[in-house]
Order: C-alpha cells, then sequence, then structure tokens
C-alpha cells in the first residue's frame, strides 16, 4: 500500500537535528518524500511525508524522535500527492512597518483575484523599537499580473511596500 503520513516536529532549535531525525527515520525503515524545515525564531520545526513498506502509522517514530530529541510529533495520514506540483509563476514581496492584519490584508487581496499561495515566509526585522515585516509568497494565478498588482495598490497607502513580479521557474 502507498499510504503517506505527514510527520510535524517542532522544538528548541540546535545543531543536528535534522540528521538526527533523518538518521531515526532511516533506522525504523521510513520511506521519505517532500519535506519543508525551518527555523522560526529561536525553534525549529520540519514537516516531512513519510511511508513504511509495513504501513506503519509514525507512532514508532514519533515517540523515539520525542523521547530521545526532545522535539513535539505529530503524524496524521495524507494524500501523497508527490509529482502533482503546480509551479508558481508570481512572486509578491512585502515590507512594512509590522503591525496586526498585514498577513490578513494581502493574503485576502490575492485570493480575492484567485492566487493560490504555494509557499509563504515571513520575518520581522528591524528593531524592537522600529520592527519591519518583511514577506515573501510565491503563488500562482492566472489572472494577468498588471491585475494583481492594481489590487494590491490600495495595501500600499497603508504603508506597506508591495512588490509583485513573474516568477521564471528553470524547470525543463
Amino acid at each position: 500500500m502507498d499510504k503517506w503520513h505527514m510527520l510535524t516536529l517542532v522544538g528548541e532549535d540546535d545543531k543536528g537535528i535534522v540528521a538526527q531525525v533523518a538518521t531515526i527515520l532511516f533506522e525504523l525503515k521510513y520511506d521519505l518524500g517532500e519535506a519543508s524545515m525551518m527555523r522560526l525564531g529561536s525553534n525549529f520545526t520540519m514537516m516531512l511525508m513519510i511511508k513504511h513498506a509495513e504501513d506503519r502509522h509514525g507512532d514508532d517514530a514519533v515517540t523515539r524522535i520525542q523521547d530521545e530529541l526532545a522535539l513535539q510529533a505529530h503524524v496524521v495520514v495524507v494524500k501523497g500527492g508527490l509529482h502533482e506540483h503546480i509551479e508558481p509563476n508570481l512572486r509578491v514581496s512585502v515590507f512594512g512597518t509590522d503591525r496586526p492584519g498585514i498577513v490578513a490584508q494581502v493574503t485576502a487581496e490575492l485570493a480575492e483575484y484567485g492566487v493560490s499561495i504555494l509557499d509563504l515566509e515571513s520575518d520581522v526585522g528591524g528593531s524592537a523599537d522600529n520592527p519591519v515585516y518583511i514577506m515573501h509568497i510565491e503563488g500562482y494565478s492566472e489572472q494577468p499580473i498588471d491585475s494583481i498588482k492594481a489590487s494590491l495598490a490600495s495595501i500600499e497607502h497603508v504603508g506597506i511596500d508591495v512588490r509583485v513580479s513573474d516568477f521564471e521557474t528553470m524547470v525543463a
């Protein structure tokens, strides 16, 4: 059976986490599919698609990872969907004074124009006295890029710099 599971891990960042998790999964004979890993603040988060030839649910991996690495772990059954990627055709970059509602405003406008958000990363830069919110979005839309730029123009009037550009992929 080709049943995939999504293993989500969260914990305090430390050197070697990726290697330790990969080793545990290898030793337990899990196959890895797609993965996303990143540091958020001083925390580390990882999402991995895993499957096992014996259709294990991943509970053995969760227990071992929690015991050995002190990471919070969660696993759920997911549709595999490997090789069903939508390639991004636009990029949106947002910069502005940090305040509540930036993500909601930008993503609501994008949703209004039928943009599928494929990847979103954000960060808070600047200083504690002058925080700057930074967000990068890769997405896909069948709408002309000029229409999307125009829809986001109203947000720029509230102190946020929004840049929309075509996204070229190097897929052969």
